[in-house]
């Protein structure tokens, strides 16, 4: 193991890992995998050696990287640090943050994962969270499954899983209410009530927050030993080169690492 204990606090400190190509704004390909592998091995080294907190990392390709063995980042930082299914996705802004109780699953899958242990789990991380970090305790909106929240099937993922999840999160004095039509919960008269809106899948939650504030908010996963962070988009290759891309999202990051 390298030995960055003398890291200086004072002055920004630039560590080379190698990394050969022909020009910066290379096509993303898997040519970088090993350059992200170490980037992200050396930095857990400094974290767990200097006991930091906080960590950012830039957008990366999952298609290339991760090659369909870990879902994301999220999954993929969970069990290096051996945190499996015990951390959360969450995008936050200030105004409103979203979370998806699954990440980058196909749809046709997002029904199997969908859990009462699930839901507590998630909910308590981003409680724990607020807490700590706002010294507030959150109101949390949960979205249901399937369109309108309707039961009007045998064994509709509402009735079985999501209903009974919140009444034992309310008996636990989590301040949750749903679950929520997903159609409706973005109006404003809603979002003026929670603080935060957990969502059953991706771009249920994803795509009106985009909506919202475009890129003014940040990826932050919770229940790892540290504060992970980074912008909430991944790479864009269209714009590679073009100097067209929006920072406000890497920006929000750098901001939040240093409050």
């Amino acid at each position: 193991m390298i030995n960055f204990n003398r890291l200086n606090n004072k002055k920004i400190n630039l560590i080379n890992v190698d990394y050969k190509f022909n020009n910066c704004f290379e096509k993303i390909s898997s040519k970088s995998n090993d350059y992200i592998k170490d980037s992200f091995e050396i930095a857990l080294q400094i974290i767990h050696q200097n006991k930091l907190s906080k960590f950012i990392n830039g957008p990366i390709s999952k298609k290339y990287f991760l090659k369909g063995k870990t879902l994301g980042i999220t999954e993929y930082l969970a069990k290096k640090t051996k945190k499996n299914n015990k951390v959360a996705m969450l995008i936050f802004n200030k105004k409103l943050s979203v979370s998806p109780l699954t990440t980058h699953l196909p749809l046709k899958d997002v029904h199997k994962h969908i859990s009462k242990q699930k839901i507590y789990t998630h909910v308590k991380l981003i409680t724990d969270f607020y807490k700590k970090k706002f010294k507030n305790n959150p109101k949390i909106a949960i979205t249901g499954l399937n369109p309108h929240c309707e039961s009007n099937f045998i064994n509709c993922e509402e009735d079985l899983i999501i209903i009974p999840a919140i009444k034992n999160l309310k008996l636990n004095n989590f301040k949750v209410e749903g679950p929520f039509p997903a159609d409706t919960i973005f109006i404003k008269e809603h979002l003026k009530k929670f603080d935060v809106i957990i969502g059953m899948y991706h771009d249920q939650v994803l795509a009106p927050m985009k909506t919202l504030f475009g890129f003014d908010a940040i990826n932050i996963t919770l229940g790892l030993p540290f504060v992970r962070i980074s912008p909430d988009h991944g790479p864009n290759s269209s714009m590679l080169g073009k100097n067209l891309s929006d920072p406000k999202s890497l920006v929000q990051a750098l901001k939040f690492l240093d409050k």
